[in-house]
């Protein structure tokens, strides 16, 4: 069935979607929604059968929807109405939320509903239940509902708030006001607002005299710590980048901010916050600690008979210089415990997406900063690639991008939760790639499909990735029911009466591998490209780092072609009254 969709951005959702329908079979074009205009023209060239619009920050036009089924995925149950569906979930602390599949009609989210689907809310910010359980009950429901569409005779449900199942309601747009609260409140109420208002806008916070967007919110917890007596407001540690801060009862911890002025954008707390941060000081904890009570942690590590589980858990997936080394440092100690395998968890919510984009646009150098970075990732893949005396599982509970795939790649065996996305390219951001990729891929899947991967610039599924090998297995609708999936295999695999034989043949295979082509080849082949991407800016490194991390739509996708000379002038600008003679004293 030829099907169509209209989407703001090509987001993960709508890959996720992409690829549930193309597995079926049906032939998908996506149009990016830059205007009416470019809607109906591409509407009108293509002729679908059935237009979906699985991520749209726009009306479908009337001439698309009075002419031809258009059905929008909802981030809401049935009856809600409105653009800040999730955002209101959470604020208004539902315990139950879902995704209703509908039809486009004149009134926004008014029309027949074709499908639906609930799940149970946790305390997760807006991103990652979008990604998990918005996006698994969107899937399930979206596929009942093109099944629907092809049956004959089919009638949608129309929208009857006199039914007993039909709770939702119309909510207006959130407004920043709406996620403001005072340092005196409690936590809980804090993190409600700050896990609402992210990934966008951020809750509006004041710290050291400046006005910021807060994001990564963690509570702090432990036994005995931070018991003295403080103001709401005051800033009492930081640890790798984020700050803690007083509330009304126990602290929080703030990962990410955003200046409130034009230019900002979203980075670690302590490098937002400038020379204020010197003044903070720096609470130290070892991923190898268990701490009684919850904080923030970006790596930390855990142990049973024979396995060692190392999570890491970066905002977005991005992963900075400093991150990459102090993961390399924690997986050579997890090597050095009493275990025969290793399993790198990552996060529950994101695997990895690579080098972190955000921090590399705000330093001084960002090529220089560029180059670090990617150093550090390739000096850690490199550590788990030569690791033959560990059986190394990547254990993919969220979606990976760009060098977060080699990362993956780099273990004995890779598993990875149903449904997840795969975006094994890094073109699309000019950029050839490094972290090994050019062995690791062709390893596993050959050169020619490699070759695929990483230029056609995809998004790929589990199924897919599993049945060409880049992956060894995927199961898990939940990344919760995945995990506990993974301990068993890592559980069987240790327990193999041959598993001796299985280290044996890793490192003959190493051997082998190394003496037809030494890794050190593929990775200076790699950074030579990469060099030029650098510092040559020869793929347009430069302009399309920047258009991404100020969220500047892609004027190759028709919408808004940016000024080269703006862009240069407005960086500048922006850096320059951030960094320089600022100083804004201590606590």
């Amino acid at each position: 069935m030829k099907i169509l969709f209209l989407a703001s951005a090509f987001n993960g959702m709508a890959q996720r979607a992409w690829m549930e329908l193309d597995r079926l079979d049906h032939q998908v074009r996506v149009q990016i929604a830059s205007s009416a205009e470019a809607m109906e023209a591409a509407v009108e060239e293509f002729q679908p059968e059935l237009v979906i619009a699985p991520y749209l920050l726009k009306k479908i036009p009337e001439k698309i929807w009075k002419n031809n089924v258009c059905l929008v995925i909802h981030p809401g149950i049935k009856g809600d109405r409105g653009a800040s569906s999730l955002d209101w979930a959470i604020l208004n602390g539902e315990k139950e939320w879902g995704v209703t599949i509908l039809q486009a009609v004149e009134k926004m989210d008014a029309g027949p509903i074709w499908a639906s689907r609930t799940f149970p809310m946790r305390p997760a910010s807006k991103a990652c239940l979008y990604r998990h359980e918005v996006t698994q009950a969107a899937m399930d429901a979206l596929l009942e509902a093109v099944a629907n569409f092809q049956k004959p005779g089919f009638r949608p449900e129309p929208l009857d708030y006199a039914r007993p199942d039909v709770k939702g309601s119309w909510n207006r747009k959130a407004q920043l006001d709406d996620f403001r609260f005072s340092w005196q409140d409690d936590a809980e109420s804090i993190l409600t607002k700050i896990r609402a208002a992210d990934s966008s806008p951020g809750a509006p916070v004041e710290l050291s005299g400046r006005k910021y967007f807060a994001f990564g919110g963690h509570p702090e917890a432990r036994t005995g710590h931070f018991q003295v007596a403080r103001n709401p407001g005051q800033i009492l540690a930081q640890r790798h980048h984020a700050i803690c801060i007083a509330c009304g009862d126990h602290p929080i911890w703030l990962s990410h901010l955003k200046e409130q002025v034009e230019g900002a954008i979203k980075l670690p707390a302590t490098l937002a916050l400038g020379q204020a941060a010197r003044a903070i000081p720096t609470d130290e904890l070892d991923p190898f600690d268990t701490p009684e009570g919850t904080t923030f942690r970006e790596i930390w590590y855990e142990e049973e008979p024979g396995v060692g589980y190392l999570h890491f858990d970066f905002y977005n997936g991005a992963m900075d210089t400093g991150q990459c080394y102090r993961l390399r440092e924690a997986f050579i100690r997890a090597r050095q415990r009493p275990v025969k395998a290793i399993v790198l968890m990552g996060s529950h919510d994101v695997w990895s997406n690579g080098i972190h984009l955000n921090v590399i646009e705000q330093a001084d150098n960002p090529a220089d900063e560029s180059w670090a970075n990617i150093l550090a990732i390739d000096d850690l893949i490199l550590e788990i690639i030569q690791s033959t005396d560990h059986y190394i599982i990547s254990a993919l509970q969220g979606n990976a991008g760009a060098g977060g795939v080699p990362l993956a790649l780099a273990a004995d065996k890779v598993l990875a939760r149903n449904g997840i996305v795969l975006n094994p390219h890094t073109r699309t951001m000019g950029l050839y790639g490094s972290e090994y990729w050019t062995y690791l891929l062709p390893k596993r899947i050959g050169t020619d499909k490699a070759r695929q991967f990483t230029e056609q610039c995809l998004p790929w599924g589990t199924a897919v990735a599993k049945e060409i090998g880049l992956i060894d297995d995927c199961f898990g609708e939940t990344a919760g029911a995945f995990r506990e999936q993974v301990k068993d295999t890592a559980r069987e695999i240790v327990r193999l009466p041959y598993f001796d034989k299985l280290l044996m043949a890793k490192r003959f295979q190493r051997r082998k591998d190394e003496a037809f082509k030494p890794l050190a080849r593929y990775r200076e082949e790699e950074l030579e490209q990469m060099r030029k991407n650098f510092y040559e800016n020869d793929q347009d490194y430069d302009h399309k780092r920047f258009c991404f991390v100020h969220k500047i739509n892609d004027p190759n996708k028709g919408q808004l072609v940016e000024d080269r000379d703006w862009y240069s002038s407005r960086r500048r600008i922006y850096r320059r009254r951030k960094w320089e003679a600022v100083d804004y004293g201590g606590e």
